[in-house]
């Protein structure tokens, strides 16, 4: 199982953990994490990045 870890691109911060699913509803980024816990980020994705497991956004 293949998990990521969701990054805010401006300071690196880390937005959520053990993400199983990440989904984009027009100007939102809903995450959901192995245990069913979702978060929603108004951003949009920068960089997905398969071979670490690391996603950036862009968000305020």
């Amino acid at each position: 199982m293949c998990l990521a870890t969701v990054f805010k691109q401006s300071d690196d911060s880390v937005i959520f953990k053990n993400v199983s699913r990440i989904d984009v509803d027009g100007d939102k980024v809903v995450l959901r994490d192995i245990m069913g816990d979702e978060k929603v980020i108004e951003g949009s994705i920068l960089m997905v990045d398969l071979a670490n497991s690391v996603v950036k956004l862009r968000c305020d």
